[in-house]
């Protein structure tokens, strides 16, 4: 049993990496968590640095480009300074929005 596949053709991995610690993180959205928290949150903000493999989390009942901004600022460049670069995912619609309020 198979379905039909859209074939792509394979391209070559590219490894990401950081020349020092917390210079390059990778962020991201998890959610819409089903069952809600306790405290009612629904979505997770993930951010790994690319160098340490260090994570930093957040939970939240809705996500926004202020509280991204937020998260960025209080969890990552407070703690570790300002990165090199946040490479977001394709996911996170808001992005040039958080670019702004950062």
């Amino acid at each position: 049993m198979h379905g039909d596949l859209i074939h792509v053709p394979p391209s070559e991995l590219h490894a990401l990496t950081s020349p020092w610690p917390f210079s390059v993180w990778g962020i991201d959205a998890i959610g819409k968590i089903s069952p809600k928290s306790s405290s009612g949150h629904e979505y997770i903000l993930v951010a790994v640095d690319y160098f340490t493999k260090w994570v930093e989390a957040a939970s939240y009942a809705r996500l926004t480009a202020a509280r991204v901004a937020k998260f960025i600022k209080s969890h990552i460049i407070c703690r570790y300074g300002v990165p090199h670069k946040l490479i977001f995912d394709r996911g996170v619609h808001f992005r040039g929005e958080v670019d702004t309020l950062i």
